[in-house]
C-alpha cells in the first residue's frame, strides 16, 4: 500500500496561475494544483497547458481533477499522462466506480457531498486511496444549505459530523485524513485553534487557500520543545514500569505511550 507523506501544510494553487506555482511550493509542504473549482470554465484548457509547461516536484504535488461525471475529467487525465504527477485529488469522490476510473493514480479522495461522506468508509478501503479530505462548503451546498459555520465561526453540527466521519473512516484503514480549508484568511487565531484541534484529533495535514496560512498550520502540527521533552521522559520512565504506572502525577498506560510516540514521530517529520 502506498503511503501519503505530504503535509502538514498543504496549499491550493489555481492551475491557470503558473506565476504562483513556485511561490506556492516555496511556502507549503505540498501544493495542490487545482483544475477544478479555482479555475473558471473558460480557463480550463489554459490551466491544463500551464500544468504541462510548468512542472513542479511530483513528490510534493497533488493535482485536483474535475469530478468523474464531468466532461473535463477525461481531458484532465489526458493532460496528466503528459506529466510526472501521479498523486491526484479526486473532486467529489462518492463511489468505488469513480475510484476505479483513476486506478493508475494515488488518490486523495475529496469527500464533499452527502453521498461521499456516507460512503467514506468504503472509499477509505480502496487500494488506490492514500488519503481522504473532507470539504465543508461543498458538502453544505450539496444539502441545500448556505453555510458550514455559525456566526461565531464554529462548525454547524452537520459539518462536525462529516469531519469526524471522514477522520474515523481514514483511521480505520490507516489512511491519512486531511482537514478542510479555513476560509477566513485574516483570522489567524481561528485558524491556529482549528489546526491545533485537527492535529490533536488525528488529522495528518490541513489544506489551505493562502500562503500566509502555511506557518500557522505548520506551528499547530509541530510539537514544541516541552512536548518533545515530556514524551522522552514518559517513554524512558515506561522502561522501568510494568503495566499502568504514575508519571508526573498522571496515570500512564499504553494509550499515553502511543501518544508520546506519535509526538516524537511528528517531531522527526517536521524537524522540530
Amino acid at each position: 500500500m502506498s503511503i501519503f507523506t505530504m503535509g502538514p501544510a498543504i496549499l491550493f494553487c489555481p492551475a491557470d496561475r503558473p506565476d504562483r506555482y513556485t511561490k506556492a511550493m516555496e511556502r507549503a509542504d505540498a501544493v495542490i494544483l487545482d483544475l477544478e473549482d479555482a479555475v473558471a470554465p473558460e480557463n480550463k484548457q489554459a490551466a491544463r497547458q500551464a500544468l504541462v509547461a510548468n512542472p513542479l516536484d511530483p513528490e510534493r504535488t497533488i493535482v485536483r481533477v474535475n469530478p468523474v461525471s464531468t466532461p473535463d475529467f477525461a481531458k484532465d487525465l489526458t493532460t496528466l499522462q503528459q506529466t510526472k504527477y501521479r498523486t491526484i485529488m479526486l473532486a467529489k469522490t462518492e463511489t468505488l466506480d469513480q475510484l476505479a476510473a483513476v486506478a493508475d493514480f494515488k488518490v486523495v479522495a475529496l469527500c464533499e457531498t452527502a453521498l461521499g461522506i456516507l460512503n467514506a468508509q468504503q472509499i477509505a478501503a480502496a487500494g488506490n486511496v492514500v488519503a481522504l479530505m473532507w470539504g465543508a462548503e461543498d458538502l453544505v451546498a450539496s444539502l441545500g444549505g448556505s453555510s458550514s459555520r455559525k456566526a461565531s465561526g464554529t462548525y454547524r453540527d452537520i459539518s462536525r459530523h462529516a469531519r469526524s466521519h471522514v477522520l474515523l473512516a481514514s483511521g480505520a484503514y490507516s489512511k491519512v485524513a486531511i482537514d478542510s480549508v479555513y476560509i477566513d484568511i485574516a483570522d489567524h487565531a481561528g485558524l491556529l485553534g482549528e489546526s491545533v484541534d485537527a492535529q490533536a484529533s488525528g488529522f495528518g495535514a490541513k489544506a489551505s487557500i493562502h500562503p500566509g496560512q502555511m506557518p500557522i498550520i505548520r506551528q499547530a502540527f509541530t510539537p514544541d520543545t516541552e512536548e518533545v521533552a515530556r514524551a522522552h521522559r514518559l517513554l524512558e520512565a515506561a522502561k522501568n514500569a510494568s503495566g499502568v504506572f504514575t508519571f508526573e502525577g498522571q496515570m500512564a498506560d499504553e494509550p499515553l505511550l502511543r501518544h508520546a510516540r506519535a509526538i516524537l514521530e511528528r517531531s522527526a517529520r517536521t524537524g522540530a
